[in-house]
């Protein structure tokens, strides 16, 4: 079982276990038939992955982990908010008729911002940093800009990261105001491990711990039979996780920079309703 699955299994258990239904209030998700989307949930989750350990993929099911790069990508190197900019489907639901998601994630990164050394938008501000001034307290990103919060079509839910150099080492905190589990969570966790893998390698670190912390942590009413079939499995080994180590710009990757390889999972047999 890959570290991954442990930490997963753990955190799911304890909301089922001890965690606070919702049923019975009142809610904004719903489900497609109109029907109230209740949860169940803990709040303030704190989960590390030791990036240096494995790659924190699961294998109690299978993540599409190429797309999920694929969307950090559009997010992080194009600053992008077009979703014909996207290799796949997962935000077609919340494009308006401009084919935008509105000044959410990617457009808000690429903003520009005047600092003492120039103008950098974030992404690039961290990138300077990381090269020129790695013992910074101050490097990280924050897509929930309160000013633009009323032209997205969906509020950021990863809305911020926080990066730490120690020695050489860099490590990341990723805050997330809301994770269903089922769906998000581990697609998240491989889209910011890959991150931390870009970032560490463009500037001369080595890549070190991912700290996840949900402050809605949950699980959907419809979603509980299937994640407790999926916790019923024994994991798979992680597999083993590579980077093109020749690519030194971060906007030279692409998906196709990463390989994992030996990636064994047990399928998943359910429809999975979203609630919206």
């Amino acid at each position: 079982m890959s570290r991954a699955d442990e930490i997963y299994r753990a955190t799911c258990l304890d909301i089922l276990n001890n965690g606070f239904s919702d049923e019975g209030l009142e809610v904004r998700p719903h489900w497609p038939d109109g029907t109230p989307a209740h949860t169940i949930k803990k709040f303030g989750v704190v989960n590390r992955y030791d990036l240096a350990e494995e790659f924190p993929i699961m294998t109690l099911r299978r993540t599409y982990w190429k797309s999920a790069v694929d969307e950090l990508l559009w997010i992080w190197q194009k600053k992008s908010n077009r979703i014909d900019e996207l290799g796949s489907h997962v935000w077609d639901e919340w494009a308006g008729e401009d084919g935008t998601i509105g000044k959410a994630y990617g457009y808000q990164l690429g903003l520009k911002h005047q600092y003492p050394e120039g103008e950098f938008d974030q992404v690039d501000r961290v990138l300077y940093l990381l090269k020129n001034n790695p013992n910074s307290r101050r490097i990280l990103t924050s897509i929930f800009n309160f000013e633009d919060l009323h032209e997205m079509n969906l509020y950021p839910c990863a809305y911020s990261m926080t990066f730490n150099v120690t020695g050489n080492v860099l490590n990341g905190i990723l805050n997330q105001r809301s994770q269903d589990m089922l769906t998000a969570n581990n697609w998240n966790v491989c889209q910011y491990a890959v991150l931390m893998h870009m970032l560490a390698q463009v500037s001369g670190l080595q890549v070190g711990e991912l700290v996840h912390v949900i402050a809605d942590c949950h699980i959907y009413d419809r979603h509980i039979p299937m994640v407790k079939a999926m916790l019923e499995k024994e994991g798979f080994p992680a597999p083993k996780f590579s980077v093109d180590e020749s690519i030194t710009d971060f906007y030279a990757f692409t998906k196709n920079s990463f390989k994992v390889e030996d990636y064994q999972f047990h399928p998943f047999d359910f429809e999975i309703p979203m609630a919206i």
